[in-house]
Order: C-alpha cells, then structure tokens, then sequence
C-alpha cells in the first residue's frame, strides 16, 4: 500500500471549503489524508454566510454561484430540494448560502470515493514550521496538536479590520465606536433613535444599512467617504452577452491609462448599439487578473490610487433591493453623505465627534455611534494573527509591495525572498488579490479552488 500523504488547509470558510470539495471529489484514486482546520464550531460559511440575518443578501443572483465551476445550476437545484425559492435571477439571502456551502462539506467528510479521507478540526492553527529531515510542515493547533503535512494551504480569508489609523483612538475604542460591523452583537448597543455615523460608503456600509433598517432603526444616519459614491445597483437579469474584446484591444497595453481609455470607447459604442454598460465590464470579467497582471508595479499602483474606488463602485454592485432601501433613506432625510477623510474621532459627552477634512476644509460631525466600514485588513504586515506572525517572521510568507495580501506564483505557492516558490505552503482566496486583484467574489475563488485541487493532486 503506498504510504498515505497529508494535505492541511487552514481556514473553511468559502475558499478552504471549496478546495476540500474540489480533491473529495477529483476522479482517480488518491491515499491522501486532508485536514480541515478552523476554529469556528463547523465548516463551511466563514465570515461572509455566517451572519443570521436574511435582509443580508448575496450580491450575485443565484443562477451564477455555485460551488461547482462545471455544475452551474448546482445551487438553483439545491434551493429547489430544500423547498426554497429556486429563482436563479434573485438575490439569496448569505445565511442560506452557508447553509448550501455547509452541507456541501458534510457530505466529504470521512472516507470519499477516491480514497481521500477529510478530517474536520475545530481548533485554531497557531503555528506552522518545517521539518527539514523530511521536508515536511509541521501544523501546531491550539491544542497542542500538530499536524505534519506534505502540503499546507492558508485559506484565511478576510482579516478584520484594526481601526482607522490617525484618527486618535489607537486600539482604545469606546464602547459607541464600532471598529468591526461583522463581531456578533455588533450592532446591538445602538438604540432606534440614536444618531449614527458610517465610515465609507461601498458593500459593508449597505450591509449595515440593510441591518438598521430591518430592526427598524428611526435615528439620522451619515455617511463619510472620500468620493461619496454608493455601490451601483445590478441590471437586468437578463441582459445581452458583449463579445469579449480582450484579445483585440487590451492583451498589449501594459498602463491603466490606456486600458480605461479602450474600456470607455467600447461602453459609448455599446450603449449606441442598445448595450448596457455593465454589459462591457462584465466582458472583462474572465480576463481581469490578465489585465492586472500585465502591468508593471507602478501601474498597478496608480490604479489603486485613480481608479480602484470607481472600478469598485461599477463592478462589485448590489441587489435593486438593497438600492431601493437606500434610496428610501436618502429621500426622507434619515440618511446623509458627506465627502471627505475622517481624521480624528473624539468622545464628545455621549456622543463621539468626527473630523472630517475635504478639499482643504474641515468638518466636524457628531454621532451617538460611529462604525468602520472601511473593508478587511488586507495588509499582511499588520496581520496579528498568529500563525501568520509565524510564518512572516519565518520569512516564509512575504505580504506584497502593494500590501494587497501575500506574494505567491501563478499556482498559489508562496514566495520567499529569493523569488523561489515553496513546495510547502500554498494560498487562494482574497491572499492572492496581487495576482489577480479581483480574488473576492464566488466565480474567482471556486475556479482558484478547482485549479489548486488539480494542481496540489499532480504533485504529491
């Protein structure tokens, strides 16, 4: 009997789920031992389809998010077995999501007919190191028990976010000040009448808004962003399909200039032809990370710094009913944007006060509650988790220059600083947002999971 190999993924949210799935099911016949690691009490949601809240909605209609990248109604007829509604053009709640993310993990566990076996560990990875006499990772849980593995996957999904940096509260926060809407209870303290301000206007202020406005929240609300844009609202669900023009005009631009340019000429003549313009961008989604890939590390900075707030607003947009709950609230007057960078946040008596800077004038705003809704740390020198401190300090993980999440090769093995891919340690999931900046959504991550599965298959 050939000797059994183990693979350990760290993380079962959507990314580390889908991979354990992707080898459970691959076809042929493989004496491999996978662990799947995380601290939550079952496998399968992660942060993003644990909440229990059903005004909290996926941002892609159902038709499009299975799990399974060659089974694209997989989801549509799981709703339907379930006796839910099975409309691929509506907008599921996230709960039910991981419910469905779930229950595919469950059915892995144990034995699977191609000799893979998944064990499921509820502890916390703490640790990891290499045993170089054999070169093999050793996985410390929390517990005290490690793990030796021939390969490790880090599927850690999003980071949460560790404060406004400047804004004078360091990591002192007072009890009205919330640095991360995703904490369970988070939103509890906050009274149907009191006033609360919003840090950032993109998908997780929605999100909170959606939460409010469901507990029937009645107390003015504000909004603070630099742009003071909201995220767009989806087109119709059934729209026609834009011929890709990647091939044609964008393989050999290598600056973003040049590349929005293309983009916006082929939105005017599309919409001459009766397109609509998410038509055009949505052309472009196959062919993203090519596009990122492409361009040198200057380039790729500028658009962090010009373009990546618009390309967020137009490309990661939100369910018409979130959309029309927004408008609600801006057109009675409960809801308010306004422009500009938060500086410093005070207490002021109950309240806290927010200064607030715009075009060389400043602002001071006074809420009951404010809430950070300024996305998931993805700077990996700052993470403090501490089996990534294990590994930076290691010098086996590298967080990128651009401080988007961790530098690996086209497979997802981690670099070292030398450049040299690891035959160890692996990543996908929103670590891998400088390869492809687009590394967060449902269709990226399940082709990520599928690929890697292959890959880590053909090597052990």
């Amino acid at each position: 009997m050939p000797q059994r190999r183990t693979i350990t993924i760290i993380g079962a949210g959507f990314s580390g789920s889908m991979l354990a799935v992707q080898l459970a099911h691959a076809s042929g016949n493989y004496p491999y031992d996978i662990h799947l690691v995380d601290p939550r009490s079952a496998p399968g949601q992660g942060l993003a389809y644990s909440a229990p809240r059903p005004e909290y909605l996926l941002n892609v209609r159902a038709g499009r998010i299975s799990a399974f990248p060659d089974k694209p109604q997989h989801f549509v007829e799981w709703l339907r077995e379930k006796g839910l509604p099975g409309d691929e053009d509506a907008f599921c709640p996230r709960q039910t999501y991981g419910q469905y993310i779930q229950e595919c993990v469950r059915q892995i566990l144990g034995e699977a007919v191609n000799g893979i076996r998944v064990q499921w560990h509820s502890q916390a990875a703490i640790a990891a190191t290499i045993d170089k006499t054999d070169n093999t990772a050793l996985v410390e849980l929390a517990d005290g028990h490690v793990l030796r593995s021939h390969r490790v996957v880090l599927a850690l999904g999003n980071f949460p976010p560790v404060g406004l940096t400047g804004a004078g509260l360091g990591g002192n926060f007072p009890q009205n000040y919330h640095p991360n809407p995703w904490v369970p209870g988070a939103l509890a303290g906050i009274a149907p009448q009191d006033s609360v301000l919003l840090i950032g206007t993109g998908l997780t202020s929605v999100d909170v808004l959606m939460a409010l406005h469901a507990d029937g929240h009645q107390g003015p609300m504000m909004a603070v962003s630099r742009h003071g844009w909201w995220p767009t609202v989806h087109g119709p669900a059934q729209h026609a399909q834009y011929p890709s023009f990647y091939a044609s005009d964008l393989a050999h631009l290598t600056n973003v200039g040049d590349v929005v340019c293309i983009v916006r000429q082929h939105i005017r003549a599309a919409q001459a032809a009766g397109y609509d313009w998410r038509d055009v961008l949505d052309s472009l989604r196959p062919d993203l990370g090519r596009i990122w890939s492409s361009w040198p590390l200057l380039e790729q900075e500028r658009f962090l710094r010009h373009v990546a707030s618009m390309w967020s607003v137009v490309r990661h947009r939100s369910p018409e009913q979130n959309v029309a709950v927004l408008e609600q609230l801006r057109s009675r007057g409960q809801l308010r944007t306004h422009l500009g960078r938060v500086r410093q946040i005070a207490p002021q008596g109950s309240d806290l006060r927010v200064e607030v800077t715009h075009g060389g004038q400043q602002t001071s705003l006074s809420a009951r509650h404010v809430i950070a809704c300024t996305g998931p740390l993805l700077d990996y020198s700052r993470v403090e988790d501490p089996l990534v401190k294990s590994l930076r300090e290691a010098r086996y993980l590298l967080p990128d220059p651009l401080r988007l999440g961790i530098q690996t090769d086209e497979h997802g093995a981690l670099l070292d600083d030398a450049g040299l891919a690891s035959s160890l340690f692996f990543t996908l999931g929103p670590s891998r947002r400088p390869a492809y900046f687009e590394s967060t959504a449902v269709p990226e991550l399940r082709g990520q999971a599928a690929a890697l599965a292959q890959h880590l298959l053909s090597k052990l």
